[in-house]
């Protein structure tokens, strides 16, 4: 069954750690005014006015802006996000292919020790039977007639008996052979069957192998062209719009905080010292692949969406107790200036803008919406639940 599994998905079918420098400060977020009416909390304020190098956009949707072309930055970011998607389901299916030959190939060996303990013990079987026949040949247990052999006896009686015993023996001897031949037959044909299905899956897997590597050299790609229009857009101080890609759906009874990313290394901590920064690093770097999902730590309004200076593109997000949280280097963003966002839900797509050395996020928790209020981000994190 697992085979046929393997076989039918066919049918359908690094990351550097990089410091950041602190040059100039993020575009500036004018403050919250409140909203009239009853007193709101600042997270849930209406958004500020137009920041430099910021897109600005109404809090119900995307900036309206022609469609997608076939290399925009709009439709580059959505191919990175489903040849991702890709990735990882050739991933686990080419997983599940390699461990299913690797018990065949297990279970082939197994039957063929048995097998060839079987004829072990049939060629043992043979051996006595031959010593057997030579004995009775040379006592004359054969040439005499069975008539002959009770004349010359000297107890007939006893020579009755010992004919039927050997008569019995002969009969469970050929029962005996008659049965480990059927199961030689029976561990020979069980044997060729684990073994045809571990070839048959070994080849299985190195087709998954090659599917697996060509969604590999599609992502690369992508992610080059992803990280080059997100280079131009920093260059120009102009983002190119939120990329409004389908995500898997976000559980209501979640937990309240989360990482910003999965699957990464940490690299450069919080205040750590290095020739990258003007003074010592506001935030904690998470090594990730270019085009990796950068989430949201918790609910929230995103607050700033700009492209330029020494964070490249950046999202801002300010979230219930009066914290934001920065998300920078990113080559691409997925949401607007003004939206409301969930636990989780995806506001950008990592990269390597700005003054970076490798592809990463940037993560930092803030005082304010501006830089050099940061506070420990991996502390702040845990003292919310999330243990990196």
């Amino acid at each position: 069954m697992l085979l046929l599994c393997v076989l039918s998905a066919l049918a359908v079918l690094p990351a550097v750690p990089g410091p950041d420098a602190m040059a100039a400060p993020a575009p500036a977020v004018a403050p919250l005014d409140p909203a009239p009416g009853p007193p709101a909390e600042p997270w849930d304020a209406p958004p500020a006015g137009p920041d430099p190098g910021a897109v600005p956009g109404p809090p119900s949707g995307p900036v309206p802006g022609p469609p997608p072309g076939p290399s925009s930055p709009l439709s580059t970011g959505a191919a990175v996000a489903r040849l991702y998607a890709e990735a990882a389901k050739a991933t686990e299916t080419y997983e599940e292919g390699r461990r299913a030959s690797l018990v065949q190939r297990t279970e082939a060996a197994r039957l063929d020790r048995l097998l060839a303990d079987r004829r072990r013990e049939l060629g043992l079987i043979h051996e006595d039977l031959g010593r057997v026949a030579r004995s009775e040949y040379r006592t004359g247990g054969v040439g005499l007639s069975y008539t002959a052999q009770l004349l010359l006896a000297d107890d007939p009686q006893e020579l009755l008996r010992g004919r039927q015993l050997a008569w019995q023996a002969d009969r469970v001897v050929t029962r005996l052979l008659e049965r480990a031949r059927h199961a030689e037959r029976a561990l020979a044909d069980g044997e060729r069957r684990a073994r045809s299905a571990w070839h048959a899956l070994d080849i299985a897997v190195v087709r998954l192998a090659e599917v697996k590597r060509g969604i590999a050299a599609k992502l690369a790609s992508a992610q080059q062209r992803l990280q080059s229009e997100a280079d131009r857009s920093v260059a120009a101080g102009k983002c190119a719009g939120a990329v409004r890609i389908e995500q898997p759906g976000l559980p209501d009874d979640g937990p309240s905080w989360v990482t910003p990313v999965e699957g990464y290394e940490l690299s450069a901590g919080f205040d750590s010292v290095g020739a990258h920064w003007a003074s010592r690093h506001t935030g904690q770097d998470f090594a990730v692949d270019i085009g990796t999902p950068v989430r949201s730590v918790g609910e929230g309004r995103v607050v700033s969406v700009s492209c330029g200076g020494a964070f490249g593109i950046e999202v801002v997000v300010l979230h219930p107790g009066g914290y934001y949280t920065q998300y920078a280097h990113l080559a691409g963003v997925t949401v607007d200036q003004g939206e409301r966002v969930r636990v989780g839900q995806w506001v950008g797509q990592s990269g390597t803008s700005g003054n970076s050395t490798g592809p990463h996020l940037h993560f930092e928790v803030r005082l304010t919406p501006h830089t050099g209020s940061g506070v420990d981000p991996v502390r702040w994190l845990r003292e919310h639940g999330v243990t990196l």
